[in-house]
């Protein structure tokens, strides 16, 4: 990839900082890549443009001694006057607004709206997620998908109805966004209005969700994911005997899962056992099963009780080989892969998530080293990884677009991609928006490989 195209994108993901609320946004209808014998004129000519609106999209070309070389990526904007200029191409009778036609005989408009700055820490994951959206667009592109990207800096102090007056904002087939509940309303009744798509890529209250069938929302909220975890727990350990263990954390907010799995646990006849990290050896024996297979729940998701936790197990389960004894964990374990693989793998360990990175992936391998060789720096060392879910959650998004323009409804199987992190299938919420539906238990196998189940 050329310097040009390495430089757009680092300036597109930055260019918001300084801006208002409302931001800039981008002007370009595509990035083309240049061909031989492909001329500055020429190609203005062929996209209906003048060698003066090309040459302002390309500062560069106004550089003395430059040449157009094959392999650049260069703008193309759009006309002025939205007409082709004298000499271009026919215009094609046009589909119906958002039929698949229509989408694919022009490029997708997507608008994103986040925090898209370096003040904070929003701000920083936020401009990491829309990184990745700029490389699933690129990506996209290689496979013929025409995308037109724009972006506002909405922070969490912004009035999100002041940048939803910029008029590039109803032109949208998409937007991704917002980050924060208080500007879901605003968003959700101008989606109304427009007949545009909303993404909300990250966890956050949205009632609106039940009444607005133009929102998607990738995360549950944690009463709805933990019903989900506990559903597919029970169907996933039926036959199993469960193992409660209290690990005294008083600062724990694993109750909530643990307390309404006993209930349902209750409710269907099945036993279980509960001890305490803190029980004398024999009587920490007594709550499992020799008969049955065990499946061992903590009630926190900390590294130091679970650290003990692994230590009385290796002692229990030397003193006693062959009662069975599987683990099930939280996504906060995933942090503490590194230090306790082998436990992981030795207790079978399955942990719930809404996503996962394979670090062993050549997929990812391959997004980690484009990412570098884009931005010149690392993606952040955090759960989830931000490029890699705005990479995933464009492409699945872009693409629905694309097949099935304003029918997509995001449900399994419609668009065929397998995600490098974050699986999508989205399910209708009465007759509102759709929610995704996806939980995986990430599975430490005692034969030393990892897999995900994808429920």
């Amino acid at each position: 990839m050329n310097q040009h195209f390495r430089c757009f994108l680092m300036l597109v993901a930055f260019v918001f900082t300084v801006g208002t609320a409302a931001g800039q946004t981008s002007n370009w209808k595509e990035m083309h890549k240049v061909k031989r014998k492909e001329t500055i004129f020429g190609i203005a000519r062929d996209n209906g443009i003048t060698v003066e609106e090309l040459m302002n999209a390309n500062p560069d070309m106004k550089q003395p001694g430059y040449e157009l070389k094959k392999g650049d990526y260069i703008f193309i904007p759009y006309p002025k006057d939205g007409s082709a200029a004298s000499g271009g191409k026919a215009r094609v009778e046009a589909s119906p607004a958002g039929s698949v036609d229509d989408m694919r005989r022009r490029a997708i408009r997507v608008g994103v709206m986040l925090p898209l700055h370096n003040v904070n820490g929003d701000g920083r994951r936020m401009v990491e997620y829309y990184r990745g959206v700029l490389m699933a667009c690129d990506s996209l592109k290689q496979g013929g998908v025409s995308v037109d990207i724009r972006a506002w800096n909405v922070p969490e102090d912004a009035d999100i109805r002041q940048t939803l007056k910029d008029k590039d904002a109803e032109k949208c087939d998409l937007i991704i966004g917002p980050l924060y509940s208080t500007q879901v309303k605003a968003l959700s009744d101008f989606a109304s209005e427009h007949g545009i798509k909303v993404l909300i890529p990250f966890s956050i209250n949205a009632p609106e969700l039940k009444t607005n069938p133009n929102l998607f929302q990738v995360y549950q909220n944690a009463t709805e994911y933990n019903e989900a975890v506990i559903a597919r727990f029970l169907e996933k350990f039926a036959g199993y005997h469960a193992v409660f263990i209290d690990c005294n954390d008083t600062t724990s907010q694993k109750g909530i899962f643990t307390f309404g799995l006993r209930r349902r646990m209750e409710t269907m006849g099945r036993n279980y056992s509960i001890t305490n990290l803190k029980s004398s050896e024999a009587f920490f024996a007594k709550a499992f099963s020799k008969t049955m297979p065990n499946v061992v729940i903590l009630n926190t998701g900390r590294s130091p009780e679970l650290n003990i936790a692994f230590a009385k197990l290796n002692n229990f389960t030397m003193n006693n080989p062959d009662i069975k004894v599987t683990m099930f964990g939280y996504t906060e374990w995933m942090m503490y892969t590194k230090y306790n693989l082998d436990n992981y793998y030795k207790y079978n360990v399955h942990i719930p998530a809404a996503f996962y990175t394979n670090p062993l992936s050549a997929r990812t391998a391959r997004i980690e080293l484009k990412y570098r060789w884009n931005f010149h720096e690392d993606m952040m060392q955090a759960l989830p990884r931000f490029a890699i879910t705005g990479f995933d959650q464009a492409y699945y998004f872009i693409k629905g677009l694309h097949l099935y323009g304003d029918k997509f409804t995001g449900a399994r199987g419609m668009v065929g991609y397998t995600p490098i992190q974050t699986p999508l299938h989205f399910e209708r919420v009465g007759s509102g928006g759709y929610q995704n539906r996806s939980i995986l238990f990430v599975h430490y196998t005692p034969g030393h490989r990892i897999e995900t189940i994808n429920f």
